[in-house]
């Protein structure tokens, strides 16, 4: 029997991922959100190069990023002067923020701001935040306590920051990690640990992309401050007008040499880095940066038609089923399909493949990639639910972001800490482009149609997103301690009686 191509089984991965969230899609379409043919016919187009976008890019990140991303972090972790591993973090977390495709479409969506000035105030604070996982690292600082002296800071200064904008700066946290930014960051701490021997390691290889997320946050707070937009507006995307596939064919021909233009700009920073690293320490034989070059290809590819999908295909259909759901008299079932499209939408980001697997690699499989997933997936029915909860009554936003930090933050005192490094990383790998194309435009929709504020109440299901999976994963974490200690006193007990039938025995 032959056996299926490493790129095979990425496609058959992929299928399992999207047909689920496609299907929940259709049976919509003909019940209670009717779409459009034109819009329909967008949806599937763009499924089809979601399933192929994906298996491209997870095998070539596997060829590529990966190993890239390991190779400098060893390097890195190596080096006699720490002032040159601090300045390459800065600036890599720049550059690759800079061009991350999901804040581009953040920015797009807010007025408020220029664009450039948002998207340099999220760089330079991913960029700096980088630079404090590395010292952080260095200085075996526990990720629980880094964690809650940042998360504090936060939420102070939401208190001055106007209410219109601070949806906007946790959602900002949640895009900066996306397809790109993940892979590349993750391997990168695996490396940077990798030359550690203290029990610790393994769980330090894990909160880059946790620390990640905080400095835009924090940045944007910032920024919302010193601008005081109280006049914040969004800017609505406009849907095409398709009557024939014909149509629907022409608007993907359209849109793919912007994306191939937008992953290239992403790219190219993180290639020539690390043509710079090779040429300074050839760390890699000739075989091994054919494979790297290869597989930076099928990254290239893959997002392309990963990006080109989710933005021409599921945008439009997020915003219809948004729309018709909620002007409807039942508009309350807005809270239970946002759970259902939430639980399955989260198997198709993805950086969700990428960390799953290496969770897995890591903990050498005592933490599965199925129970990964799980808590994830429950965790974001559970965020979406909750952002549909909000647009339906209007309730702000931080009376879920401080009850939900403060519990996740206080369970790392009581699980492993790995888990709440993979956690925290979860909230931020699970917000990516699936929400930011598919997930925001249905909450904009719904919340257009009820008529609320869509600054306040649509925006910040992206903050949502990355938040649950803080408490479900640690949860998961949590059982494992409980499992974990419950078998050693039943050992103990065991072997108790076992001496005892000893010296009844003797006696």
């Amino acid at each position: 029997m032959k056996k299926n191509t490493p790129f095979t089984e990425k496609v058959f991965e992929s299928i399992a991922a999207v047909v689920p969230i496609t299907a929940i899609v259709l049976v919509l379409s003909i019940t209670i959100a009717p779409l459009t043919p034109g819009t329909l016919i967008l949806f599937l187009f763009g499924a089809l190069m979601l399933i192929f976008g994906m298996g491209f890019f997870t095998l070539g990140v596997d060829m590529s990023m990966i190993p890239m991303g390991e190779g400098i972090g060893i390097k890195m972790s190596k080096a006699k002067k720490i002032i040159i591993p601090l300045i390459v973090c800065f600036i890599l977390g720049l550059l690759i923020t800079i061009a991350e495709p999901d804040l581009q479409v953040l920015a797009e969506q807010v007025s408020s701001i220029p664009n450039l000035v948002l998207i340099l105030t999220v760089a330079v604070g991913v960029g700096i935040f980088l630079v404090i996982a590395e010292v952080r690292m260095l200085l075996k600082i526990p990720l629980s306590y880094t964690l809650i002296f940042f998360y504090t800071i936060i939420f102070i200064l939401a208190a001055f920051a106007p209410n219109n904008f601070i949806p906007v700066s946790f959602d900002s946290g949640g895009v900066t990690t996306g397809p790109i930014t993940v892979p590349f960051i993750m391997a990168l701490g695996i490396g940077m640990a990798s030359v550690r021997s203290d029990k610790n390691s393994n769980s330090d290889s894990f909160g880059l992309i946790s620390l990640c997320s905080i400095g835009p946050i924090l940045s944007v707070l910032l920024l919302g401050i010193c601008y005081k937009p109280e006049d914040a507006t969004y800017e609505s995307v406009s849907l095409p007008d398709i009557v024939t596939t014909k149509d629907a064919a022409a608007e993907f021909a359209k849109a793919l040499p912007h994306y191939a233009e937008e992953v290239a700009i992403a790219l190219i920073p993180i290639a020539v880095l690390f043509l710079l690293f090779q040429l300074i320490f050839k760390r890699f034989h000739h075989r091994q940066m054919m494979k790297i070059v290869a597989g930076l290809i099928y990254t290239y590819v893959g997002l392309i038609l990963f990006l080109t999908g989710v933005n021409v295909g599921f945008m439009p259909a997020g915003q219809f089923i948004g729309s018709s759901i909620g002007a409807s008299s039942h508009n309350w079932l807005l809270v239970p399909i946002g759970a259902l499209i939430g639980y399955y939408i989260v198997k198709a980001e993805p950086a969700v493949q990428v960390l799953t697997k290496q969770v897995e690699e890591i903990s050498n499989g005592s933490i599965t990639r199925k129970s990964i997933q799980m808590s994830l997936s429950a965790g974001i029915a559970l965020s979406v639910g909750l952002a549909m909860l909000r647009i339906l009554t209007g309730i702000s936003i931080m009376w879920f972001l401080i009850p939900g930090y403060a519990v996740s933050l206080v369970m790392t005192f009581f699980v492993p800490q790995i888990f709440t490094g993979i956690a925290f990383d979860s909230g931020g790998v699970a917000s990516g482009p699936m929400t930011a194309t598919f997930l925001l435009p249905l909450a904009m929709g719904a919340c257009e149609a009820v008529g609320g504020n869509i600054l306040t109440d649509a925006f910040g299901i992206v903050a949502m997103v990355a938040m649950t999976p803080l408490c479900t994963i640690q949860l998961l974490g949590l059982s494992a301690n409980i499992k974990k200690h419950m078998e050693k006193r039943h050992l103990a007990q065991s072997q108790s009686g076992d001496i005892e039938d000893t010296i009844v025995f003797f006696d």
